[in-house]
């Protein structure tokens, strides 16, 4: 696999492990002090436990009956990367906010760890409204929902099929099926993508014969001259974005596993995707960022209420973090207004 250019347009790299695990001890990485942060823990419809970070604002009336926004994060990433900003900066706005962990990455269940499964993903979106409708504080009727990156296109699958989600924003969003099936503006071949799906089966084999686990894809561990990748190195590899996993090799962190991740190859969150009208849309998009052809072909997808927020000089990654460029205010308003 190495030397193939694949759907994040990154160099592939393979590593091994026997059993990587991607929990974090960076709770505090972003922090306020007008908010109040717990750890919780729910169910899934499969029985596997979700854990997330609950905000709320300080002083916030106990049955305030409040709305609330799940906050999904990158994918391959932990809800400490960018997930837990965007819950921050919501719930400082007077929203009760969720950032969560999918299944099989961080501290949320799941095995074998950095598994690919959208359909789980997206189960973790349902099981966090059903875990939100428990809260006394929080009104189940109004409740949103902010996918980034990867996760902006499990949110849209969940929102398909779970009308409890009232409004959905996504960011920076990657459709991780078109990625994966054909690269950043159709670059992988048809005979690369058969190249991936053979490279994928022959690993099944060996691990099943107990062979070591691969990793692919993510976030490379040097800066190679690769603009998207080194895009991504910045904020995953450097003190920016970088999180320590608790019991697992740091060169695996964002990678999921290679004989998983072909199961993208069969996601197509778009398909249908104007099912979820009349709940409104609100897709948000840097300027030059690499991704923003799927923001684009899910706003020509969508149906009516749905818009499509192009942030000035802004690249993927930089809606990661950047908070003089997260338009913060724009989803405030949207969620003010889509959850009365």
């Amino acid at each position: 696999m190495k030397g193939i250019l694949l759907a994040l347009g990154l160099l592939v790299i393979s590593f091994s492990s026997k059993g990587a695990n991607m929990s974090n001890g960076a709770d505090n990485f972003y922090t306020s002090d007008k908010v109040i942060v717990e750890k919780v823990n729910f169910k899934n419809q499969y029985g596997m436990k979700v854990t997330g970070n609950l905000f709320t604002l300080k002083g916030l009336e106990p049955q305030s009956k409040s709305a609330a926004i799940i906050v999904g994060h990158p994918m391959g990433a932990v809800k400490e990367q960018s997930a837990n900003l965007y819950a921050t900066k919501m719930a400082e706005q007077g929203f009760i906010t969720l950032s969560l962990d999918l299944s099989f990455w961080g501290e949320s269940e799941g095995t074998p760890r950095q598994a690919v499964s959208p359909d789980i993903y997206a189960e973790d979106f349902s099981a966090a409204v059903d875990y939100l409708g428990t809260r006394p504080i929080v009104d189940r009727e109004r409740i949103g929902v902010i996918g980034i990156c990867g996760s902006g296109s499990f949110a849209i699958s969940a929102a398909k099929i779970d009308p409890r989600l009232k409004a959905i924003a996504t960011v920076s969003m990657y459709d991780m099926g078109a990625a994966n099936r054909n690269g950043l503006k159709h670059s992988v071949t048809l005979e690369q993508r058969q190249q991936i799906i053979r490279d994928a089966a022959q690993q099944r084999n060996a691990e099943f014969w107990r062979g070591e686990v691969r990793y692919t894809s993510g976030s490379p561990l040097k800066l190679t001259g690769n603009a998207v990748g080194d895009e991504f190195y910045d904020f995953y590899r450097t003190p920016r974005g970088e999180v320590t996993p608790a019991s697992a090799s740091p060169q695996t962190t964002t990678m999921p596993t290679l004989t998983s991740n072909v199961k993208f190859m069969n996601f197509y969150p778009f398909n249908d995707i104007e099912t979820i009208s009349p709940r409104p849309l609100l897709f948000i998009t840097g300027a030059t960022a690499h991704s923003r052809e799927f923001s684009e072909d899910a706003y020509k997808r969508a149906a009516e209420p749905k818009e499509l927020l192009i942030v000035p000089d802004a690249g993927h990654v930089d809606l990661y973090d950047r908070v003089n460029l997260i338009p913060f205010a724009k989803l405030a308003t949207f969620f003010n207004s889509h959850l009365k």
